[in-house]
């Protein structure tokens, strides 16, 4: 189309004028397909660390640190996903080990971030991420709630392994697991309350619902690494919880104290991570089921057909069957030519809310 054309340079000499469609450009400026991104990350003969870190601290331009922070890490070819706004930084990473001490080097250089804590994976194969995405939100985690609705730095206490196992067992003590409803599935502590919750914005005002009444009680909050018990203790003791605390480090840090202290795991099962690894396994209970025959399974899949792409529990046998779809619609549609795959997606993504397709957020399927 004639709009979708650009003027790239005109010859004066020769009285010609050169015209490049933006999609020729898209055709000389070729990037790779994430199929080739994943091949390359499957053919580095050198190992990678996958951790995380976050960081609540005053952040007055994020959109530049953003730019600094990619163009630093971009060069020691580290991959992973990382959040900057105006309250802070929230990175899962995976480094090259051989520039993991020049990263520590140039993050800790800033004030901002000095020592820093890191939380090392449990289980790592090095193929956790394959291309490095930073992006500025308005919140590194995203709570729904106004920047001045709470004091976010007046926090529970934190707690360590040691005491953690220790208090989970006292009387009256109560247990909540503020992650989304499809990590806890998988794993978690015994007897916590794990709310049906499909986001942390959803389940903050759902915890304080649960726990109304139980204002003087002891409260024992627990995520993958820390960052949103930090935000749901200061929001439990703003309405009023007087005896608020966290497991510090979250679940990556408690496995970790449990292996080097020789502690008794009171967290069962797989630990959910937001990258290609979806798990790390704790201990060796699997107390979730095949979503699709009921066997003793913990291994979370997307929906191989794109245009559906839910989050949800297969097993080997179950995904051999349904050549990893959650339904034999799904299955069936995956076997079309892609034009038609494309125009189905067309048509369900304008009954179906584009969240669901840019997250992993998982919805109740009708055919689980």
């Amino acid at each position: 189309m004639e709009r979708e054309r650009i003027k790239i340079l005109t010859l004066n000499r020769s009285k010609c004028l050169i015209i490049i469609s933006i999609l020729d450009l898209m055709k000389i400026q070729k990037f790779p397909s994430q199929k080739e991104l994943v091949k390359r990350l499957h053919e580095e003969l050198f190992k990678r660390t996958t951790f995380s870190f976050y960081k609540y601290v005053i952040i007055d331009e994020p959109e530049n640190l953003r730019n600094e922070l990619f163009n630093k890490w971009n060069n020691l070819n580290i991959f992973g996903r990382i959040y900057v706004a105006h309250e802070g930084v929230n990175a899962q990473m995976s480094i090259p080990e051989f520039n993991l001490e020049k990263f520590k080097e140039q993050l800790y250089s800033d004030k901002r971030f000095k020592d820093v804590p890191f939380k090392v994976a449990i289980e790592d194969n090095g193929k956790s991420f394959y291309k490095l995405i930073i992006k500025t939100r308005n919140k590194i985690v995203a709570d729904g709630l106004k920047d001045d609705a709470f004091d976010v730095t007046n926090v529970g206490k934190h707690l360590s392994a040691e005491e953690w196992n220790r208090e989970i067992k006292k009387e009256n003590t109560i247990v909540v697991d503020m992650r989304n409803f499809y990590e806890s599935e998988v794993g978690k502590f015994e007897n916590a309350i794990c709310p049906e919750a499909h986001s942390f914005r959803q389940e903050l005002p759902m915890v304080k619902e649960i726990l109304s009444g139980k204002e003087d009680e002891k409260i024992l909050l627990y995520c993958t690494g820390g960052i949103r018990c930090e935000k749901a203790s200061a929001f439990l003791k703003h309405h009023g919880f007087k005896d608020v605390n966290q497991l510090h480090g979250g679940i990556i840090e408690y496995a970790r104290q449990v292996k080097v202290k020789g502690l008794e795991s009171k967290f069962k099962g797989k630990n959910f991570v937001f990258d290609e690894r979806m798990g790390e396994r704790i201990t060796d209970e699997i107390i979730s089921k095949c979503n699709q025959c009921g066997t003793l399974c913990d291994s979370h899949y997307n929906c191989g057909n794109d245009g559906c792409h839910l989050l949800f529990i297969q097993c080997e046998v179950c995904k051999e069957k349904f050549e990893g779809c959650c339904s034999v619609e799904c299955q069936n549609i995956t076997r079309l030519p892609i034009e038609e795959q494309k125009k189905n997606q067309r048509e369900t993504a304008k009954n179906v809310p584009a969240s669901i397709f840019s997250s992993r957020k998982r919805i109740k399927s009708p055919f689980l």
